[in-house]
């Protein structure tokens, strides 16, 4: 080989070699995108919610995701450990201290809020608009009402449903009644079962009689029953709420957060759309009596939230990624 023919093949060698570096990096940017890693509380609300945002994550801006199932404490460990980049379903309330260590210690960020968690006494919302009850009914009230909800058994008093023997909110219910000094006027009658609890607040309802009794909500039967809850003059507090029960249920709020050193790296846009994310408890209310009346699992009622609610998401995101959200809709 002459000279001139070496040089020729060692500046193709060359070239060869720089196509090949530039190739792995065309291919390291082409895959550049790290799979965004969810973790998952284990019901109804937090399954469609994730199911929601994996579909715009997937097919608005070309991630990959994975979920994680799992309980609040070990899942929240997860997120300020980075096992987890995000839950899109955080309680403060019922891992206080944790939250607050995580939130002092900046290993969690708040990313936004998505609806109201709330629980309590509820009457049939028909009972004020027909003029039974009044206006913004309340605990202070019920002394007055009592022979509307007799109880069948004890002709001297009112009866509240309580709920299923062993739920909290059924011996909370025991408790409130005496602090309030409700025992004079209303006996609790504790269901068997949620089945049950449903079925009493069904029956009045398709008899137009009256009810009074322990749900919460977001739940698919508040979204098929319109009810409304008791007030109580005392908003929640901690140090009122133990031992006596001495003021209103508490309310808590999901929230979307983050595992902080993701936040750090991770796409403006997917931030902006995470930070955006919302919902409501009726929305929350609608989709899970869609998945009772249906059917559905979580993926699938993801869509008809998508299809359904296309006012509210498209708020979230871009003109552009909600184009392709869109386009990818069965």
């Amino acid at each position: 080989m002459t000279r001139k023919q070496k040089l020729g093949t060692k500046l193709l060698m060359v070239a060869l070699g720089a196509i090949l570096i530039l190739s792995s990096f065309v291919g390291c940017g082409a895959a550049s995108k790290e799979t965004i890693v969810l973790g998952e509380l284990p019901w109804d609300t937090a399954m469609v919610g994730n199911q929601i945002v994996v579909f715009i994550l997937e097919h608005g801006y070309g991630y990959e995701t994975e979920i994680v199932p799992g309980q609040t404490i070990p899942l929240w460990q997860g997120l300020k450990q980075g096992d987890l980049d995000l839950q899109m379903e955080v309680f403060p309330n019922a891992q206080l201290k944790a939250y607050n260590e995580a939130m002092a210690e900046g290993s969690v960020v708040k990313l936004g809020e998505s609806y109201f968690t709330t629980q309590g006494w509820y009457v049939p919302t028909y009972m004020i608009e027909n003029g039974l009850l009044p206006e913004g009914f309340s605990t202070e009230d019920m002394p007055d009402y009592w022979e509307l909800f007799k109880d069948p058994e004890d002709s001297t008093k009112g009866v509240i449903y309580s709920g299923v023997p062993g739920w909290e909110a059924e011996k909370t219910s025991t408790i409130k009644l005496e602090t309030l000094g409700l025992d004079e006027y209303y006996n609790l009658f504790p269901t068997g079962s949620d089945a049950a609890q449903i079925a009493a607040m069904a029956s009045a309802h398709e008899q137009g009689k009256a009810w009074l009794g322990y749900y919460w909500e977001p739940s698919w039967v508040l979204s098929q029953y319109d009810m409304t809850r008791i007030t109580e003059p005392i908003p929640y507090d901690i140090d009122l709420w133990e031992p006596d029960r001495a003021c209103d249920w508490s309310t808590d709020i999901s929230e979307t957060a983050a595992n902080a050193e993701w936040l750090e790296t991770a796409d403006e846009d997917i931030v902006a759309f995470l930070r955006n994310f919302s919902t409501s408890t009726e929305v929350c209310n609608a989709y899970m009596l869609h998945m009772h009346e249906t059917g559905d699992e979580a993926e699938d009622t993801a869509i008809w939230f998508l299809e359904e609610y296309e006012s509210i998401w498209t708020q979230w995101v871009s003109a552009d990624v909600a184009s392709k959200v869109k386009a990818a809709l069965p």
